[in-house]
């Protein structure tokens, strides 16, 4: 699409939003015809409009395979926006997912919170997230109130949503996955942990690197 047809089209569909179908894109391949529980933040409460809310809303996706599959909305440019045309990367360049082992919907709800602060970090501070980077926490469960041994969160590419293009660039999907603190103390000593871990994650059945607020172990 070249700039004059891009600029036609932000001028006849208000509609418009290039950014927020490549996330459907992605995910319409990974869960055909499924209508995902969505969670939009209000409008006085984003940053845009002085809130402390920098993401648009939340998918949740229900997997044949047993877990909830949650991305972002608001890392990268969702809507009509004529200065985001032809970029390399769309935004920050990825939307944030994690996979949950929850029964329903409702019980995900304190890793959206858990998403939005992360969101708020990025924003804030300029700080990206890759592939392979951590995050630490306090020590304590990352559901606050609900005694786990995840306390930390590993950054990886998401093993099933597959990189976008758009006319505002590249949209890659940011997996995060939980980790315990023996796990973290273990990737900060060695960094080549990093991989063993997810080995092993995957050795022990995980493939898709599904956070399980339940795990009793620690691979490392």
């Amino acid at each position: 699409m070249t700039k004059e047809e891009f600029l036609q089209r932000l001028e006849n569909d208000e509609e418009y939003s290039p950014g927020w179908q490549a996330i459907e894109d992605a995910f319409e391949k990974l869960y055909p015809g499924q209508e995902p529980k969505h969670f939009g933040t209000l409008l006085h409460s984003r940053a845009i409009f002085g809130g402390d809310n920098y993401l648009d809303g939340y998918s949740v996706y229900e997997s044949d395979k047993g877990y909830k599959h949650i991305v972002t909305y608001g890392m990268t440019v969702l809507y009509g926006d004529e200065e985001a045309f032809g970029g390399e990367w769309n935004g920050w360049g990825y939307e944030m997912t994690i996979k949950l082992k929850e029964e329903t919907v409702e019980d995900c709800m304190w890793a959206i919170d858990m998403l939005s602060n992360l969101a708020g970090y990025t924003y804030r501070s300029r700080n990206f997230f890759e592939p392979k980077q951590y995050v630490k926490g306090n020590g304590s469960s990352l559901h606050l109130g609900v005694e786990s041994l995840i306390t930390a969160l590993l950054v990886v590419e998401d093993t099933e949503a597959e990189p976008q293009y758009s006319v505002y660039g590249k949209t890659e999907f940011m997996q995060m996955v939980g980790i315990t603190e023996s796990e973290l103390q273990a990737i900060l000593e060695d960094s080549s942990n990093v991989e063993k871990l997810i080995e092993l994650m995957k050795a022990d059945g995980n493939l898709d690197l599904v956070t399980d607020m339940k795990r009793n172990k620690s691979y490392l």
